[in-house]
């Protein structure tokens, strides 16, 4: 059992990161995070791409939901998005928790 908890554990701590970091980015910039990011200057560029980094699995939620609402995918794709994002929150997780258990 001891294994499940830190596992939930890593995938609610790289969940949480990831939403306060969108949140921040969204209120930063008054748009939401999006893996587009040529039409960007070069310093937006590397702002972007160090946001997804964490903010990952909230782009991937978004866009899969958007995706299911507005385009009719079929259910497997929300679910395979879903495993996507976790895995994504799950290896973010694990790398904060280590940072700050370290500090």
């Amino acid at each position: 059992m001891h294994q499940f908890s830190a596992l939930f554990f890593s995938v609610a701590t790289g969940f949480i990161a990831a939403g306060l970091v969108s949140s921040f980015y969204r209120l930063v910039t008054n748009k939401p995070p999006s893996f587009q990011l040529a039409s960007e200057t070069m310093l937006w560029q590397v702002v972007g791409i160090v946001t997804l980094i964490f903010a990952g699995p909230t782009v991937i939620l978004r866009n899969a939901l958007r995706a299911q609402v507005f385009e009719n995918r079929p259910p497997f794709w929300m679910v395979l998005s879903g495993c996507i994002a976790m895995m994504w929150s799950f290896l973010s997780g694990v790398f904060l928790l280590g940072v700050m258990l370290s500090a």
